[in-house]
């Protein structure tokens, strides 16, 4: 790990990776133990050049009262400002690293933020304790293993009108995760569909990444 780190650390590709390593680690053997020392990559405000928070989460169409669940949460990144932004709602924090999930709750009792739950997923199931409106995953979905299963138990934790929002590395991105573990658009779309889910919207703004939004088929 710590050769790894010293690669990490050469280029200005470290956030990119960083982000997207930190991510609900299924198919891949990474440890995110020590999430104090990850929070300063994951929550560089460099990264908001080109994550664009206050955009995705607009994007979202939230209502200030709606259930939310950022799976792949890493160290809040995404969920606090969510909690932000949905005062009567609730956010729940989901990771498989149970360091990320112990960061998640200290973070949000030391901000305040009541309306945030730091939840522990499992390898096959976010483990979400009620349904929700929103489903965020942002540089997690290739990290999945059996997605398509994945998706399929993942309908029956979205409420009526409940949408999931995949967020995640174009091939063309100088930044991310290596190529070998990029997935398209195309290849997204396809397996969401399979699981039982057709394309809502699709947004462009994001430089390195696409932007899809699925909603369960009747």
């Amino acid at each position: 790990m710590h050769s790894l780190l010293r690669i990490m650390f050469s280029a200005f590709s470290l956030l990119g990776i960083a982000t997207a390593l930190a991510q609900t680690p299924h198919t891949h053997q990474h440890s995110f133990s020590g999430a104090d020392s990850w929070a300063k990559v994951f929550d560089d405000p460099e990264r908001d050049r080109w994550q664009k928070p206050h955009e995705v989460i607009m994007a979202l169409k939230l209502a200030p009262n709606a259930r939310v669940a950022d799976i792949g949460a890493g160290t809040g990144y995404f969920a606090t400002r969510l909690a932000h932004m949905t005062p009567d709602g609730r956010v729940y924090a989901v990771d498989l690293e149970p360091d990320m999930v112990k960061y998640l709750g200290e973070r949000a009792q030391r901000e305040g933020l009541k309306n945030l739950m730091a939840v522990q997923a499992k390898v096959d199931n976010p483990a979400l304790p009620e349904k929700v409106d929103r489903v965020l995953l942002v540089d997690t979905y290739h990290h999945i293993g059996d997605r398509i299963a994945y998706f399929k138990r993942l309908r029956e934790s979205l409420r009526t009108g409940g949408q999931v929002a995949i967020i995640d590395f174009t091939a063309e991105s100088p930044i991310g995760p290596p190529q070998s573990d990029r997935l398209s658009a195309r290849k997204v779309a396809e397996e969401m569909t399979i699981a039982g889910y057709a394309q809502v919207a699709q947004h462009g703004f994001l430089p390195n990444q696409y932007f899809l939004i699925f909603q369960p088929q009747p």
